[in-house]
């Protein structure tokens, strides 16, 4: 929708990009799906950059399609950062509806296929020197957090309630506990046995 309207879209990089002087900010595009798209708008915000003679904008980009999960490898070439929108990525992983009330019960992030799409990426930016976060309700699901800390996830973005209850429980985790947790999850077959992994540990 973005680059089908470049004129928008460069109005709006062109406000972030100004604003950038006045504290940190990073730019994240959402729903890429191939590489042509983060190709495209990088190259819309660098060249912003050069008009306005501002530089040093970290560009990252949601991970929420199936597409781009399975080419975090090359994408990660040309971007700072990833941030694993969960919510997304298990809806269309699963070929679900979560806002589809009979679906919404079996919509769950803690599905393998999910989790090895997850790990793939965290692995991809880890190699590559860059960060990876996760966001969407998988974030502060307690189930979660120990599996995706075990995974080498840099960041957890959850909703400001959730704040207090996620650092308390990250606290008490012990990396190499979550390490192995983390690969016994990811040899499961169902989010059923994911969670019972984690009840029974």
């Amino acid at each position: 929708l973005c680059l089908a309207q470049p004129a928008l879209l460069r109005e709006q990089i062109r406000a972030i990009v100004r604003a950038s002087q006045f504290g940190k900010l990073r730019i994240m595009f959402p729903m890429v799906a191939d590489f042509s798209e983060i190709k495209a708008a990088r190259q819309m915000v660098s060249e912003i950059e050069a008009e306005l003679n501002i530089s040093g904008i970290e560009v990252g980009i949601m991970i929420e399609v199936p597409s781009a999960a399975l080419l975090a490898d090359i994408l990660v070439e040309y971007v700072d950062f990833f941030s694993i929108g969960t919510n997304d990525l298990t809806q269309y992983t699963l070929a679900m509806d979560r806002m589809n009330p009979k679906m919404a019960g079996k919509s769950d992030g803690l599905h393998p296929a999910v989790l090895r799409l997850i790990h793939q990426n965290i692995q991809a930016a880890h190699q590559a020197g860059k960060w990876v976060g996760v966001c969407g309700k998988l974030g502060a699901d307690v189930t979660a957090i120990p599996i995706l800390t075990g995974m080498g996830i840099d960041e957890l973005s959850v909703t400001v309630p959730a704040v207090p209850t996620v650092k308390a429980q990250v606290r008490k985790l012990n990396y190499q506990e979550t390490q192995s947790l983390a690969a016994n999850a990811l040899q499961c077959a169902t989010a059923a046995e994911v969670r019972k992994l984690y009840h029974d540990q």
